[in-house]
């Protein structure tokens, strides 16, 4: 089995596992209790938020919420922000976010919120100077991811979190850095981010377990109301041995970044070239740089991307489809749509995403079978007139 598809989930990394099992079996004790016994657990608790502070170089500790996913860490960001600040009725994110945002945009619009969806252009890249228009002084909040899940496009963190403090510096930033978290270096001080969230399961620590980075100025309302856990901010007793996990995935992804900076994108590279090169009928749906080094994403045309992944699977290869069609739906891919990628190749995308665990045997194994699977599909395509004439263009 060749798994390419680390956007959606990554293996748990054998030395995360380690860490975690003593607190899955002997320390088990409620890291909140008083007692010797939970004394391990308490300070497992600390300890990790320690090293998440470093990973995300925040300023202190505090400021490390942890949650049980992306998708809480987003919604607990968005919600606190807006309920802390009810007397502000704007809000701001892009037409390409992940649906835990989206969707809850969306929520927020039928509450009396106004939103404005900043758009991208065919590279994937954000409009900034649509974005600088839409800042006023009503804006509570911007929700801007740091890299694409489709595409892995990266949106300059920087540079958007200037453009918000000059037009308002009373407006709030969060960042969804759920595909960045172990693939680029991030510093939330020197990036200008009030708030950020991360998902273990992308860089090789379990399910079920995240953070949310929320600096000293910004306040919130709790999205999860009980217990005195996490300094009121997120009720509930905290899940230890995942913590510990995710921490440990953080030491590791830290110590791998250079890694991951350079041979990942190399065998990233070298199966996008190769594609690009034999396919005739493929196209790359980004831009070349400006990437997280393991995400490409790939059209073929007049094909469908469903019956590519079907082939895929038989002979192994695991990856996703850069249409919604897997989920039920034959609406394709919003994030596509936004980039304007034709109608001949946005049913027929296939997004790519590797990771350290990912071989040069692999690589080569998915360049010689992807041709000879395209080549199968389109030999049964109804579309042999406009693949002949994409053929005898792409020759010239």
């Amino acid at each position: 089995m060749i798994y390419l598809d680390n956007n959606a989930t990554t293996k748990i990394d054998d030395k995360v596992l380690e860490a975690m099992m003593p607190y899955l079996t002997t320390e088990y004790a409620n890291p909140s209790s008083i007692y010797n016994f939970s004394k391990k657990a308490s300070n497992a608790l600390k300890e990790s938020r320690g090293i998440i502070k470093d990973f995300l170089n925040a300023k202190d500790e505090k400021e490390i919420i942890f949650t049980s996913c992306g998708s809480e860490s987003a919604n607990t960001a968005i919600k606190g922000v807006l309920n802390y600040n009810k007397g502000k009725k704007h809000i701001i994110t892009t037409k390409v976010e992940h649906p835990c945002v989206l969707n809850l945009y969306q929520v927020l619009e039928k509450q009396g919120y106004k939103v404005d969806y900043i758009g991208v252009n065919s590279n994937g890249d954000l409009d900034l100077e649509q974005l600088e228009a839409a800042i006023n002084s009503d804006t509570a909040l911007v929700s801007i991811m740091w890299a694409n899940n489709e595409t892995g496009v990266i949106f300059p963190i920087q540079k958007i979190s200037e453009i918000i403090k000059s037009k308002n510096p009373e407006t709030k930033f969060f960042v969804d850095a759920v595909q960045v978290a172990g693939k680029i270096p991030m510093d939330v001080q020197e990036m200008g981010i009030d708030l950020l969230g991360i998902s273990g399961h992308k860089f090789h620590a379990p399910k079920g377990v995240g953070a949310l980075y929320v600096n000293s100025k910004t306040l919130i309302t709790p999205l999860i109301v009980g217990g005195h856990q996490e300094r009121g901010k997120r009720a509930g007793t905290e899940n230890v041995p995942y913590i510990v996990g995710l921490a440990k995935a953080a030491e590791l992804a830290m110590d791998g970044l250079k890694y991951e900076l350079t041979e990942v994108k190399r065998l990233r590279d070298k199966l996008e070239t190769n594609i690009l090169k034999n396919i005739y009928n493929s196209r790359l749906n980004t831009g070349v740089s400006n990437r997280v080094p393991n995400t490409s994403n790939i059209g073929f045309e007049y094909v469908e991307g469903e019956l590519i992944l079907l082939h895929m699977s038989d002979l192994g290869i695991c990856a996703s489809s850069g249409s919604a069609c897997t989920s039920g739906s034959l609406e394709p891919s919003h994030v596509l749509r936004a980039m304007n990628v034709p109608f001949t190749a946005i049913h027929g995308s296939i997004r790519f995403s590797l990771s350290r665990y990912t071989t040069e045997a692999e690589i080569d194994y998915v360049c010689e079978q992807m041709p000879k699977i395209i080549e199968k599909i389109t030999a049964i395509s109804p579309y042999q007139d406009e693949l002949a004439a994409l053929k005898a263009l792409k020759q010239k």
